[in-house]
C-alpha cells in the first residue's frame, strides 16, 4: 500500500509530466454549451464559405452531421490557407498547425478552436456507435493538409494525370472520411466516392481560376463559394490549366492574363477539363446502376490496393450486400448534384469560365437535391 507521502510523490510526477489538469483538454471534459458553440460555428462556416455543402447537410443520418460539419469546415480552414497567408512560408506554418490540432483532436484532446473540438467529437461518437472499432484514418486527413501544401504557391498541374490526383488526394479523401463517419467501410462505396470526388475537385479548379488568373486584392470571402475555396494566395496571376490540355488547346499563359476569356483556345481546353470531370460523374452513375442490377461490383478500383482501403470481415459475420451498401451510403454522394449544376451551366455558358453568372450558388440545388435523393439519383 502506498504511503501518502508517495502519493503526493506520484501526484507532483504526473504534474510535473502532462502539466497542470486545468490546461490539459480532453472531450470528456468539455461542456456541451462549448460543443454547442463549436457545431453552430462550423454550420456558418459552410454557409459563408461552402453553401452547397450546408444545403447538402439533411441528407446526412443525424448521427453523422457532426462529423460531416467538422470534416467540411476542416477543409475550409485548409483550403483557404493560401489566400489568406501572405507568403508560402507562412503557409507552410499554418497548415502545421492544421497537422497538430487533428492529431490532438483524434486523441481525444483538441485544442480551444471549434473545428478542432468537434471533430474531437465526432471522433468520440464514431467510437462509441461501433464500440470502439471505427476510427478516421488519420493519414487522410495528412494527406488532404500534405496536398494542400504541394499547391500553395499555386503551381500548374502538368498534365490532367495530376489533376486528377490532386482532386482524389483532397475532395476524394474528405468523401472517405465522411463514409467512415457512418460508418462505411465498404470498397464499393469507396469506388463511388473517388469519382464523384475527382469530379467536384476538377470543377473546383475551374471555379476558381479566374480569381487565381486575376487574383486582384485579397479576397473577401462571401456566401456564394461553391466549392470551399480553392482560390490560391498569390496575389501574380497564376493559370492552372493543365499543361497538356492547354498544349493541346493551344493555350498560352500570357495571353490568358492578358485576355481574360478572349484567350485563344482557353475554351476549349476548359471544355476538355471540364468533360474529364464530367466523365467521372457519368462512371459514378454507372457503377450505381450497375451495383442495383445485381451486377456485383468487380472493383477495378485504382486506389483499392492502398491500407485505408483494405476493409476485414466484420467481427460480428454480418455484412451487407454492395447494394445495400450504396444505399446506405447515398447522402455521402450528394455532391454530385452541385457538380453537376455546375458543370451543366458552364456548358449553358459555352464554357466561358469568366462568366459572372458561374460565381453564384444555382437557386436550383435545393429542389435538384430533394429530387435526387427521393430517387436516389446522381
Amino acid at each position: 500500500m502506498y504511503s501518502r507521502s508517495n502519493t503526493l510523490g506520484r501526484a507532483a510526477w504526473k504534474q510535473k509530466t502532462y502539466g497542470p489538469r486545468r490546461n490539459r483538454r480532453s472531450i470528456s471534459n468539455l461542456s456541451a454549451e462549448e460543443i454547442t458553440r463549436s457545431r453552430l460555428y462550423c454550420l456558418n462556416l459552410l454557409r459563408s464559405q461552402d453553401t452547397p455543402s450546408s444545403l447538402l447537410l439533411p441528407y446526412l443520418p443525424a448521427s453523422s452531421r457532426d462529423a460531416y460539419l467538422a470534416l467540411r469546415a476542416f477543409n475550409i480552414d485548409v483550403a483557404r490557407t493560401a489566400d489568406t497567408t501572405s507568403t508560402p512560408t507562412i503557409g507552410t506554418m499554418r497548415l502545421q498547425f492544421h497537422r497538430e490540432a487533428v492529431t490532438k483532436a483524434l486523441a481525444g484532446q483538441p485544442p480551444k478552436q471549434p473545428v478542432s473540438i468537434l471533430l474531437a467529437k465526432a471522433a468520440e461518437d464514431l467510437a462509441k456507435k461501433t464500440d470502439g472499432r471505427g476510427k478516421w484514418s488519420k493519414s487522410w486527413f495528412m494527406r488532404v493538409v500534405d496536398t494542400r501544401e504541394k499547391y500553395l504557391s499555386n503551381p500548374p498541374y502538368t498534365s490532367m494525370a495530376a489533376l486528377e490526383s490532386y482532386a482524389e488526394n483532397t475532395y476524394s479523401t474528405l468523401l472517405y472520411l465522411t463514409l467512415q463517419s457512418l460508418p462505411m467501410a465498404s470498397l464499393t462505396a469507396d469506388h463511388v466516392a473517388s469519382h464523384i470526388g475527382k469530379a467536384t475537385g476538377i470543377a473546383a479548379v475551374l471555379r476558381g481560376f479566374p480569381l487565381l488568373a486575376f487574383p486582384g486584392p485579397p479576397p473577401k470571402h462571401n456566401n456564394q463559394n461553391q466549392f470551399g475555396g480553392d482560390v490560391g494566395g498569390s496575389r501574380r496571376g497564376a493559370v492552372t490549366l493543365p499543361l497538356d490540355i492547354m498544349a493541346e488547346a493551344g493555350v498560352r499563359e500570357e495571353d490568358v492574363l492578358r485576355n481574360g476569356s478572349n484567350a485563344e483556345g482557353l475554351r476549349d481546353a476548359v471544355f476538355a477539363v471540364a468533360t474529364r470531370a464530367n466523365d467521372h460523374l457519368i462512371t459514378a452513375r454507372q457503377l450505381l446502376q450497375q451495383v442495383r442490377a445485381g451486377e456485383v461490383e468487380d472493383h477495378e478500383f485504382e486506389h483499392r490496393d492502398e491500407e485505408e482501403h483494405v476493409y476485414l470481415p466484420t467481427k460480428s459475420g454480418r455484412s451487407e450486400t454492395q447494394a445495400q451498401e450504396l444505399e446506405r451510403a447515398f447522402g455521402v454522394f450528394m455532391p454530385a448534384i452541385a457538380t453537376q449544376l455546375w458543370l451543366d451551366r458552364l456548358e449553358k455558358e459555352d464554357f466561358d469560365v469568366f462568366s459572372p453568372k458561374l460565381r453564384v450558388t444555382d437557386w436550383r440545388l435545393p429542389w435538384r437535391a430533394f429530387w435526387a435523393w427521393q430517387r436516389r439519383k446522381i
